[in-house]
């Protein structure tokens, strides 16, 4: 009998069994790392045998694409939900580091060392351009507010008219050059603060990251990029 999404046993079956296989893929990521999945150990774990388990994902990169698409789908839901609720450009950032630091696997995953042999389908690509999408429809009206004078001289000018004739990671977005270069600037040294500190690198050093974090924020948000 179908449920009320219409779904049968055998279809709600199929999702429970993925989502254990999933669950288990971030136990394993957790300890050995993206390179170390393994589906012949997630299924002895399961008690399922290996074809059994590629019933459901069809081998390592499957399961790896759609933990990727979950990840990124997370992050770009954080960053759409925060600008509907009028998040300005600091918003977003703030709402960056708090997806990143409640999941540092799913992080590392999608902006940490690339999956040897491993190409991202073009949908998984898609789920990253929406999230800078957000950031530039901040960053825009960021540069708005600040008449539109961002960076002109010295290495910001050189930036902004480098992007200007390189802006395909863009798509099709209407951002100028000044608040593409903000964006990027924002989307680069942030993951940079970010990447430090979720590995340890911070540890030891006697200050909070937080404080790091929020003063690059403030930087990127209130000075020329």
């Amino acid at each position: 009998m179908a449920d009320k999404d219409g779904r049968t046993p055998r279809e709600r079956y199929r999702n429970q069994v993925r989502a254990e296989i999933k669950e288990r893929a971030w136990e394993q990521i957790a300890t050995s790392g993206a390179p170390g999945l393994s589906l012949n150990a997630i299924a002895k774990q399961m008690g399922l045998s290996g074809p059994a388990l590629y019933r459901y994902f069809a081998g390592r990169d499957d399961l790896i694409t759609e933990l990727i698409r979950d990840a990124y789908r997370g992050l770009a839901d954080a960053v759409r939900a925060a600008a509907a609720g009028g998040a300005d450009l600091a918003g977003l950032g703030a709402a960056l580091r708090a997806w990143a630091l409640a999941d540092p696997q799913r992080y590392f995953l999608v902006y940490g060392t690339p999956v040897p042999g491993y190409h991202a389908p073009d949908d998984v690509t898609g789920i990253a351009r929406e999230i800078m999408a957000t950031l530039l429809d901040a960053a825009r009206l960021t540069d708005d507010d600040a008449d539109g004078t961002g960076g002109t001289d010295g290495a910001g000018g050189a930036l902004e008219a480098h992007l200007a004739a390189h802006r395909a990671w863009a798509g099709d977005h209407p951002a100028g050059p000044a608040a593409l270069g903000r964006a990027l600037s924002f989307w680069t040294r942030l993951h940079g603060v970010l990447s430090l500190e979720l590995a340890g690198h911070f540890t030891g050093m006697g200050f909070d990251p937080a404080v790091l974090y929020g003063a690059e924020l403030d930087r990127l948000t209130h000075a020329v990029p």
